[in-house]
C-alpha cells in the first residue's frame, strides 16, 4: 500500500527477505469490527498451534506403532495450511472489513467454510488423513496408551477450532447481511477489478471528499434572512 511498509510476518533481520504484508488493525478496520478480526486472526494462530501439535502427535502415533505416512501428511499439512490460511481466509476477511469489500466477503466465506469442513474431518480423525482426531486417538488405547493420550490433545484443539470457526463464520456473516452485502455488489467488484487491492474506507471518504465536492473559488454571497429573493 502507498505509504506504508509491509510489517507482516515480522522477520528476524538477518533473514533476507522481507515482509509480504501490511497488517495493523487500529489504522485500517473499523474500531466496532476490530475484536472481531483480532479474534480471527488468533483463531489463525490458534489452529497453526493446532497444526504442529497435531505432528508431534502423529509422531508419537508412529512411534507407537501407527503408519508413518500420517506423520508425512501432518508436516504437510503443517506446512501447507499454515502460511496458505492466512492468505486464503485471513487476508479476505481483514480486506473485507478494512474495505466494505463484498468480494473479499465472498472469499472468506467461501474458503473459510471449505475449512471448517477440513477441520471437523481432522477432528473426527478418519485413518490415513495425517490427522490425530478422535477416532484415531481412542481406537489406539488399545495398542499404545502413552501415544493415544498424546494424540487426544489435537483431537481436542481441532474441536475447539470447528466451534470456533463456526462461531466466527456466524458473525461475520451477520455483520455483511446486515450491512446490505449481496452477491451483485460482489459481481459488480470482480467486473471492475476492484477485488485486487481495495480502497481503506478512509481512503474512500479521503477520495470522496477531496475530489467529488465542487471547489468555490470564493464564499457564495447569500441574500440576509430579512431582504427578498430579485
Amino acid at each position: 500500500m502507498s505509504g506504508k511498509e509491509n510489517n507482516f510476518p515480522p522477520l528476524p533481520r538477518f533473514i533476507p527477505l522481507k515482509p509480504c504484508f501490511y497488517q495493523d488493525f487500529a489504522d485500517e478496520i473499523p474500531v466496532e469490527h476490530q475484536v472481531l478480526v483480532k479474534r480471527i486472526y488468533r483463531l489463525w494462530m490458534f489452529y497453526c498451534v493446532t497444526l504442529a501439535i497435531n505432528l508431534v502427535a502423529c509422531l508419537a502415533w508412529w512411534i507407537g506403532g501407527g503408519s508413518g505416512a500420517n506423520f508425512g501428511l501432518a508436516f504437510v499439512w503443517l506446512l501447507l495450511f499454515s502460511p496458505c490460511s492466512y492468505v486464503c481466509w485471513f487476508r479476505p476477511v481483514y480486506k473485507a472489513f478494512r474495505a466494505d469489500s463484498s468480494f473479499n466477503f465472498m472469499a472468506f466465506f467461501f474458503i473459510f467454510g471449505a475449512q471448517f469442513v477440513l477441520t471437523v474431518i481432522q477432528a473426527i480423525g478418519f485413518s490415513g488423513w495425517g490427522a490425530c482426531g478422535w477416532l484415531a486417538a481412542v481406537g489406539f488405547f488399545g495398542t499404545s496408551v502413552g501415544a493415544a493420550v498424546i494424540m487426544l490433545l489435537p483431537a481436542i484443539l481441532f474441536s475447539v477450532s470447528a466451534a470456533l470457526m463456526a462461531i466466527s463464520i456466524v458473525k461475520v456473516h451477520r455483520i455483511y447481511r446486515g450491512a446490505g452485502g449481496s452477491f451483485q455488489k460482489a459481481q459488480t467488484e470482480w467486473n471492475t477489478g476492484a477485488w485486487r487491492n481495495p480502497p481503506s474506507r478512509e481512503t474512500q471518504f479521503n477520495n470522496f471528499s477531496g475530489n467529488s465536492l465542487p471547489e468555490y473559488p470564493t464564499v457564495p454571497n447569500y441574500p440576509a434572512s430579512g431582504s427578498q429573493w430579485p
